[in-house]
């Protein structure tokens, strides 16, 4: 919510209880809520390794990207607070990737296929991946969406931010990771 007692995310509960999900997504879902539950009951913020390839077929993994600050975006085809923050998550990573930020922005799931039909009316910027080609949902847990994870050069998470914030939040939460030029 935010300070209007809006609504800025959107959560999966509806669609997993209408039964919406096949049963790989919904193992997935699974993966993530109890990497979340790992995640909220240890102090450590030390992140298990994790890899990702792009819909475009670009190659990440936890190693390849230390020295890296890497912003996440958990997001769905479906999610119009997603929609309504992809122009400031692809400004972000234009402004400042020559000084070391990498947005990854995972869908979470949907088949790589919807994804890549969005993406042909909806083009973003940024590196997008689709559940099926990482683990980072399942290592980093997502609630609703959008929902933020920020890890810093050191590989560990710098900062979360759930929901839709805009431009001005997603430069607060870089600024955790010390993004020069960011506030």
């Amino acid at each position: 919510m935010n300070e209007k007692g809006l609504p800025t995310a959107c959560h999966p509960g509806a669609t997993i209880a209408a039964g919406g999900l096949t049963p790989s997504h919904r193992r997935t879902a699974l993966a993530a809520l109890c990497a979340a539950a790992w995640l909220a009951a240890t102090s450590c913020d030390t992140i298990p390794a994790y890899r990702a390839r792009t819909i475009g077929g670009e190659q990440f993994t936890s190693e390849s990207l230390k020295g890296s600050v890497v912003l996440v975006q958990f997001w769905t085809t479906w999610c119009p607070y997603c929609r309504q923050d992809q122009p400031a998550l692809d400004a972000i990573e234009r402004q400042y990737y020559s000084r070391g930020l990498m947005v990854l922005a995972v869908n979470v799931g949907e088949p790589r296929e919807k994804v890549t039909a969005y993406l042909r009316r909806s083009p973003r910027h940024c590196r997008v991946v689709a559940s099926e080609d990482t683990n980072l949902a399942a290592v980093l847990g997502t609630g609703g969406f959008p929902n933020y994870v920020l890890i810093g050069r050191d590989g560990r998470i710098a900062g979360r931010q759930d929901g839709a914030g805009g431009e001005e939040s997603l430069r607060q939460l870089l600024a955790k990771a010390g993004i020069p030029g960011s506030p």
